[in-house]
């Protein structure tokens, strides 16, 4: 039957290689789609797009058996109405539009999907949810993101009786680089707690898997997430492969 094939969502950026310089490009750190394919699935970068809609994302979607909503820049607070923080950062119109709608999508054909820091964030929007925009103003220090370019590393806790407490167990350590956490998820249950009182981590528990983290994974050596999202990728292909 081969690998099941999971979606990575990425960014439009300017790079150079070679004899081309500040050409764009469609990128996301290979650390993501080096986990997943030691998972044992196939990666498949998605770019996004400007004039993405829930009916795109649906066309993404059906041909994918999982996806990462990957880390990166800020949701536009505008999108939980809410008044911006002036430590938010510029917002990039293509990716909100593209992951909220491919957020939206994956929960309606349940499809397994793993956020990631601002995936995370981007699930909990595209719920109806709000964000805490700047987490230093309610803990006083930055651990969670102690200088540009630099993952802090805590510990969190996992919630007995979560999917993620099934696949982590009772505390884990994880690297995280984030400002910004979730302050409410509607249809989603809290999955871990940071010492401070913030969320680290959110699951659907009616989905198959729908699984969230603000931490970052893919620059730590555990691969526990990223092989049970290829596991649940796996079973929904072979459903799906199933005669009727």
């Amino acid at each position: 039957m081969g690998r099941p094939v999971i979606g990575i969502t990425a960014y439009v950026e300017r790079a150079s290689w070679g004899s081309w310089v500040d050409v764009p490009g469609a990128l996301v750190p290979h650390r993501y789609v080096q986990h997943v394919e030691d998972a044992g699935a196939i990666a498949v970068v998605i770019p996004p797009r400007p004039d993405a809609d829930d009916g795109t994302a649906l066309e993404i979607v059906e041909r994918l058996d999982a996806v990462v909503l990957a880390g990166g820049v800020d949701v536009a607070p505008e999108l939980y109405a809410d008044e911006r923080h002036a430590s938010v950062q510029a917002s990039r119109p293509d990716r909100d539009s593209t992951e909220l709608a491919i957020a939206r999508a994956s929960a309606e054909a349940d499809l397994p999907i793993l956020g990631i820091c601002r995936g995370m964030q981007v699930m909990a929007v595209a719920a109806g949810g709000m964000l805490e925009q700047h987490v230093p103003d309610r803990v006083g220090h930055h651990e969670h993101s102690p200088a540009p370019a630099t993952y802090g590393n805590h510990p969190v806790r996992t919630v007995a009786g979560t999917l993620l407490a099934d696949i982590l167990g009772e505390q884990v350590d994880v690297p995280s680089y984030h400002h910004q956490s979730v302050l409410r998820h509607p249809g989603y249950v809290a999955s871990a707690w940071a010492d401070d009182g913030t969320l680290e981590a959110m699951e659907d528990p009616g989905a198959s898997f729908r699984l969230a983290v603000q931490w970052h994974p893919e620059v730590g050596t555990d691969p526990r997430l990223f092989h049970a999202l290829v596991e649940a990728a796996d079973r929904r292909r072979r459903l799906r492969s199933r005669p009727t």
